[in-house]
């Protein structure tokens, strides 16, 4: 089993667009939680030149991974600056607390 996480930090304004999409595609489990930080883009008029953003992470099989990514990015796109990035990253094991055993991704999606 193969597992990815695909974390974006998005703006705020994208977030029910890119929820609503997820959900088109299947996707069972999201977590959010608001970020603040800057990267390519600061906010120049603020004290501290930080932006408010939404910090996604949604864990699914390695094979999906692509997909949900590019689902993001088509949600989420203005072509501003501001727009956010995505991320695909490895995960080594996942386990549910509930069950203490771990999850197959592969098995969880069909």
């Amino acid at each position: 089993m193969e597992t990815n996480a695909v974390i974006a930090i998005i703006r705020t304004d994208a977030l029910e667009q890119v929820e609503s999409r997820l959900q088109e595609l299947g996707i069972k489990g999201i977590s959010i939680s608001q970020v603040k930080g800057y990267g390519e883009y600061e906010d120049f008029y603020s004290r501290d030149h930080m932006t408010v953003h939404v910090r996604l992470e949604v864990f699914t099989a390695a094979a999906r991974a692509e997909k949900i990514a590019h689902c993001i990015m088509q949600a989420a796109h203005t072509g501003q600056p501001d727009d956010g990035i995505v991320t695909i990253l490895p995960v080594n094991k996942f386990y549910r607390i509930r069950t203490q055993s771990e999850v197959d991704f592969d098995e969880s999606t069909k």
